[in-house]
């Protein structure tokens, strides 16, 4: 067995940044504890500087038994994208759609993960996402989303802010950070229908993961982050987050898995896979031997944007992962075809 890394988590509440714009403290934890305020942040001393370099976004993706469905909103300071994707397992027909707002235009995002509603709408689609004490409610209403046919979503996502979750306070460079809370194994109810076809989450539930996302990053950046949420045959719910390449993670890793709702830590990530094919499998492995998966897509959600301010190559494949992981107390928990997505992600902006 490798000898194990000591990962920093951090368990006492501050400000996420100091008076001259670095981070407080460094690492992982279970909740929120730091308190985000882009006001902070030092990156120049012009603040419209500031505003221009910070990146924010709230994606949400929803697994449903037999779909995916994505809706993200995202202000990267010169300019908003507002996206919405839609999976069909069983045709592997992928769907989506993207509008743009220049400097982020009606894309205002929360300054915190648990509280605050984001209220989007432009000419054909409207999107609202607004927290109560039920749950995330979201309601996205989206023309010509596929061809001529609509795309409308109305679903209730449980709130479990308490478990299946973790938050990274990562340095990148000199003042530059990224602050993220994932949470997976969010239970919802509702239903997706584009065009004649509902997919309905009503007698059997569907499983939401939130990547909640703030920071400043390098103009040039580069990720890899897999992620699954589900039941097992046996009725656990099961989720995991995985992820290298998204800063400086010395502090600590982003990997973790969920085994109804009890957390177990995971090491750092050795990832394999072919960047000349994407749909070959793709192994995953963590230095402290509890994580060897194996993971094979059945389908590319590639994306590629060229816009002037913008350059973005992904490659966000869905398929099923098989292999195990080891809990805390040693109980070996076995995946065989339990689907997710693991992407490669290029961007410059």
């Amino acid at each position: 067995m490798s000898e194990a890394r000591v990962q920093n988590q951090i368990t006492e509440a501050s400000k996420l940044l100091d008076d001259n714009g670095d981070l407080v403290q460094k690492g992982w934890a279970s909740s929120p504890l730091l308190d985000y305020n882009p006001k902070a942040i030092k990156l120049s001393s012009w603040s419209l500087v500031n505003r221009m370099r910070l990146k924010e976004w709230d994606y949400y993706g929803l697994t449903g038994e037999d779909f995916f469905f994505s809706i993200c909103v995202s202000n990267l300071g010169y300019i908003g994208i507002v996206f919405a994707y839609h999976i069909d397992f069983n045709t592997k027909k992928v769907t989506k759609k993207v509008v743009t707002r220049p400097l982020g235009f009606g894309c205002r995002m929360p300054l915190s993960s648990m509280d605050g509603d984001i209220h989007f709408s432009t000419t054909g689609v409207d999107v609202d996402i607004t927290q109560t004490a039920e749950g995330r409610k979201v309601s996205v209403d989206w023309e010509n989303f596929s061809g001529w046919e609509p795309l409308s979503a109305n679903f209730v996502i449980e709130n479990n802010e308490d478990k299946n979750a973790i938050v990274m306070s990562t340095p990148i460079s000199d003042k530059r950070f990224y602050y993220n809370h994932k949470i997976n194994c969010m239970k919802t109810k509702g239903v997706v229908s584009v065009g004649d076809d509902d997919y309905q989450m009503i007698i059997k539930p569907g499983y939401t993961t939130l990547d909640w996302g703030r920071g400043v990053w390098e103009k040039e950046t580069f990720w890899n982050w897999a992620s699954a949420s589900g039941e097992l045959p046996d009725g656990r719910v099961f989720g995991m987050n995985l992820g290298t390449g998204f800063g400086d993670l010395s502090q600590a890793s982003e990997n973790i898995f969920y085994l109804d709702g009890v957390a177990h830590k995971l090491g750092w990530l050795d990832l394999q896979y072919d960047k000349n094919d994407y749909t070959k499998p793709w192994l995953f492995k963590t230095d402290d031997d509890r994580l060897d998966l194996r993971f094979e897509p059945f389908v590319d959600n590639a994306s590629s944007e060229n816009k002037i301010f913008v350059k973005v190559e992904g490659h966000q494949m869905f398929g099923r992962y098989f292999g195990t992981l080891k809990t805390d107390d040693g109980e070996t928990v076995e995946l065989d075809g339990f689907i997710g997505w693991a992407e490669e992600h290029v961007a410059e902006w």
